[in-house]
């Protein structure tokens, strides 16, 4: 947490208001990130009664299902979970579950700024120093026609940027103009990613452990939004890495005004999702090494029956074993 302090403060205060209500009030606690991500797998599972089921006469059945992998794409953070048989090199990543009397592996990380908001407040940062802070600054990631002043108080704000941050005064303003050019986008999202240091047999990024993909898997929060604009706005099937990566070209090269033609009433994420769909192509592919055999085994969807998926109900599950 970067601020201990204002974490604690804010516990406190939520503490304080909860007692004054009428409910069995048992503490407040930030989730770690990896707590996040595990909870959201048990939460998906359950839903799709992976774990157990009731038959008809009362009795429990163990079902004979393999467990879905997870993964999760917030505002700060983005979380990848998944049962797995080989061995866990870092035992960071690795938790072993009791669910039902049945033990589980699972592997899990969660990047801590790779979280969507946090992403785009990355990539402002780069593309601000690539153009040396100018007053105009040119962002291929932000469609032709799309033009936008901000102070550099809002770009680095953020643990995330704090880095980066220039030794400017923070209330300078600059003007920020969409040039829509897709490749330079793509160079400036993977610098994102460190993909060269590992000291594991494998790794995703950033020198984290991860074995390979296995099983299937739902993807949820952020990665649902970023592709069903692709399928519903822009009218394009995502079955394999190639559709992903075409379909965030297209968006890349499409202007403002067609945009907003598009989805009027997305106005405030349009000019966006060139970047975030750009951003889950190499976060899948790159990143967690998803393959035109793997890939068309995620499901990208909000909910699972009628129910959104999350770390609240794996939280609950856990919490009462019920």
């Amino acid at each position: 947490i970067a601020n201990p302090r204002a974490a604690d403060a804010v516990l406190r205060a939520v503490a304080d208001t909860l007692k004054s209500f009428p409910f069995d009030f048992r503490g407040a606690k930030i989730l770690s990130g990896e707590e996040e991500g595990v909870f959201g797998w048990v939460t998906a599972n359950y839903l799709l009664e992976n774990f157990i089921k009731r038959g008809w006469l009362g009795e429990w059945i163990q079902p004979q299902k393999k467990t879905l992998g997870a993964m999760d794409f917030g505002g700060a953070s983005t979380q990848i979970t998944f049962e797995t048989k080989d061995t866990i090199e870092d035992p960071r990543n690795e938790v072993l579950l009791k669910l039902y009397g049945q033990p589980y592996k699972v592997y899990t990380h969660s990047f801590l700024c790779y979280g969507r908001d946090q992403v785009l407040k990355r990539l402002l940062a780069k593309v601000l120093k690539a153009e040396s802070y100018k007053a105009t600054v040119s962002h291929p990631c932000w469609p032709t026609g799309y033009r936008k002043s901000l102070s550099l108080s809002s770009v680095y704000d953020s643990p995330c940027t704090e880095k980066e941050r220039p030794s400017l005064a923070l209330d300078t303003t600059v003007t920020v103009v969409g040039t829509g050019n897709g490749s330079l986008c793509t160079q400036h999202i993977s610098k994102l990613f460190n993909f060269t240091t590992c000291s594991f047999s494998h790794c995703s990024f950033d020198g984290i452990f991860q074995p390979e993909v296995s099983g299937n898997f739902i993807a949820f929060s952020a990665f649902f939004y970023t592709v069903d604009f692709i399928r519903t706005v822009m009218g394009r099937p995502v079955h394999l890495p190639a559709d992903l990566k075409d379909a965030a070209e297209t968006i890349c090269a499409t202007s403002w005004i067609e945009l907003l033609q598009k989805a009027p009433s997305q106005e405030k994420r349009l000019p966006d999702y060139c970047a975030v769909s750009t951003f889950v192509y190499l976060l899948t592919t790159k990143g967690y090494n998803f393959n035109n055999h793997s890939f068309p085994n995620i499901a990208f969807q909000k909910k699972a029956g009628e129910t959104s998926i999350g770390w609240a109900l794996g939280y609950m599950l856990n919490l009462t074993n019920m």
